[in-house]
This record gives C-alpha cells, structure tokens and sequence, in this order.
C-alpha cells in the first residue's frame, strides 16, 4: 500500500476536466476519496464512487466558504478525517500582447488563477492545521519561471505563485503544512481551447501574436498527456518532505536549468526564437 502522510481526503479544483480530472482519476484508482469542485460541477465522463464532484466558483468568496465548510464535513462523516491536501487546478489563459490585453481581463484572471487559490487556501488552511500534516499542491508553470511573449499576464499569475509557495512553506512548516508548486509544460488538455484572446484588429502586435499563439498551441496538443502531470502530483503526495518545485517533463528542467545558468539576454533570445516570427508583418 503506498504511503499516504497526509490522509486519503483530497480536495481538487479545476477537477472537471484536463489536468484536474486526470488528478482526480489517479488519486481515486489509489484509494483516495476525492472531492473535485468546479464552476460547473459536471464532467463528461463517468466517474468512480470515490470521485465526488460539485460546483464551486474559487473567486465567489460566499460560494468557496460555503462548499468548502460542506465538503470538510462530509470528509468527516464519511471517513472520520478532514481534508490532508489539495490540489489546485483552477486557471485559464490569455493570448495577447502585455499592451493590448483589457485590465479587466487582466484582473479577471488573477481573479482565478491567483487569488483563487488563496481565497480556497485562506478557508481551507486552518481546517487543515487541525487535524495534523497538510500538504498543499498548486499547479504553476514553466511560464512562471519563464516569461512567454503574448502570454505576459497568464505568465505574471504564474510568477506571482512561486513567490507565494515559498512564503507558504516556511510559514507553514512548523504547522505541519507542506507545500508545493508543480511547474507543467505543453499539456494537451481542454486549456488550449478555452484560452481567450485579446488580439484586436489593427494592432501593431498582430501578426506576432498570431504566430506566437498558433506555436503555443502546436505544441499544447503535442505535449504530454494530463495524466503526466497528474502522477507527478501522486508522487508528491506521497512524500513527507515534498519538494518546493516539481517541474515536468525532462526537457522542461532542462530548460529551467539553461535560465539559471545562462546570461539574461542569452535566454531571452532563446525564448524571442521560440516564439516570435523573423520578420513579424506590422
């Protein structure tokens, strides 16, 4: 049986669909009760027994107090324990330039991808300092480490997680909360069409942006499966020392590794390559 510091109870955002769901498939077939919540509260697909799905809005304080508090007592009731780790999935994205891209769609994505998850954690966290070691795992990106050109502000909601796990962990540690951010690559999930775009006609960007996207796009649906992730997030889960970051993928840390050690202006062309069209038509 694999080892399971922090209990059988796993609580899920974003667990409808894509990296979300495939955690909530794998943790329930290793004998986790799972409760999964998103906006919608549906999933196209069967689920086991073990998988409790329900609706939750992460940037509705009355919804996420309401369904949090539900949810702990029914991990009690059903289990006689509360809720040991969570798993946060909630996030989209936006393709546009850093000028173009509206404020409101700006804050409406910190709104989920950031302070979504501290709104969950903030309600959750002292739930779980009581019933002994907790473990919070929270989905960034290798775009949290490394800026993307026409993804500034998903990359910014990013970025700003990493800071917030470190804190989190030193906070956390003589509480027995453990706390990790799992850095994925190009996945090929549901994210890559729900992206939304902020690329109006006109714009001196348009042209970039469009290559820039459409390469962001070849290779979200070229990438490695959601399940990739989601057993990266099991290893995790079974570890007493989790580690800080967990990035995916070996040619992902590899990259990392190349912006740790090389010059700025090295890297950034590197990525500018990646990305942008030679001669972009403005």
């Amino acid at each position: 049986m694999a080892h399971k510091p922090y209990g059988t109870n796993i609580f899920i955002t974003g667990a409808s669909s894509g990296i979300g769901l495939a955690c909530a498939l794998l943790f329930a077939s290793h004998g986790y009760q799972v409760w999964g919540v998103s906006r919608s509260g549906i999933c196209a697909e069967p689920l086991p027994d073990t998988i409790h799905l329900s609706r939750m809005d992460v940037t509705d304080v009355g919804s996420v107090e309401t369904e949090v508090t539900r949810i702990w007592h029914a991990a009690k009731q059903l289990t006689g324990d509360g809720i040991g780790t969570v798993i946060h999935c909630a996030g989209f994205g936006i393709g546009g330039s850093a000028e173009d891209t509206p404020l409101e769609a700006v804050r409406n994505q910190f709104e989920t991808n950031y302070f979504g998850v501290l709104q969950v954690n903030q309600c959750l966290l002292p739930r779980m300092r009581s019933r002994g070691p907790s473990l919070v795992i929270i989905l960034g990106s290798v775009a949290g480490r490394l800026s993307i050109p026409f993804q500034s502000h998903y990359s910014s909601t990013k970025f700003a997680l990493e800071a917030y796990v470190e804190a989190l962990r030193m906070e956390g540690k003589p509480f027995g909360i453990q706390a990790t951010i799992l850095e994925a690559g190009d996945t090929k999930t549901p994210f890559t069409a729900q992206r939304q775009m902020a690329v109006p006609e006109g714009s001196p960007y348009r042209a970039m942006a469009a290559h820039a996207i459409a390469k962001m796009e070849h290779d979200e649906q070229h990438g490695y499966a959601a399940e990739t992730v989601a057993r990266k997030a099991l290893q995790i889960a079974q570890k007493k020392h989790p580690p800080l970051r967990k990035p995916v993928g070996a040619g992902y840390m590899l990259l990392l590794l190349f912006k740790r050690v090389l010059p700025d202006r090295l890297a950034e062309t590197i990525i500018s390559r990646m990305y942008l069209s030679d001669k972009p038509q403005v």
